[in-house]
């Protein structure tokens, strides 16, 4: 991060704060206002937003909640966008998540190269939760 063009800590005061309430609204399920809630965190990032992990972090919230409500172009939309920021282009829950949303809309080949990016940056761990569908349609042939 450059120096000079540092906001302040009063803007990420107020992008935690809205993290920290999105949080809450996720876990009393309401992911509306959460999504909402880092819409408007992500808007007070400053440019370039790429260098500030919270923007990785909040595309990955707001591309889990699209993908969660099964809206896998929207989801897939932040999750490609997350690539481009802090750390994202070797962060493996980015790729499953691509490769999920890729498996959905039946766009093969792309889900499968991000499905094994994945696996190649966490191992058989990044499925752990999933369901069984993906690591399996990855250790098909081709």
């Amino acid at each position: 991060m450059m120096e000079d063009h540092y906001p302040g800590d009063e803007v990420f005061d107020k992008i935690e704060a809205l993290c920290d309430k999105g949080e809450a609204d996720l876990e009393r399920g309401k992911p509306r206002a959460a999504l909402k809630r880092f819409f408007k965190a992500f808007e007070l990032l400053p440019t370039p937003a790429q260098q500030y992990p919270a923007g990785t972090w909040l595309l990955v919230n707001i591309g889990d909640i699209y993908y969660h409500w099964q809206r896998y172009e929207q989801a897939l939309e932040r999750f490609e966008q997350a690539l481009d920021f802090f750390e994202g282009a070797d962060n493996p829950f980015i790729h499953l998540r691509l490769g999920q949303c890729h498996y959905h809309l039946e766009q093969w080949e792309a889900a499968r190269m991000a499905l094994q990016r994945a696996h190649d940056l966490e191992g058989d761990a990044i499925f752990e939760d999933e369901s069984p569908v993906y690591q399996a349609f990855l250790q098909e042939k081709s």
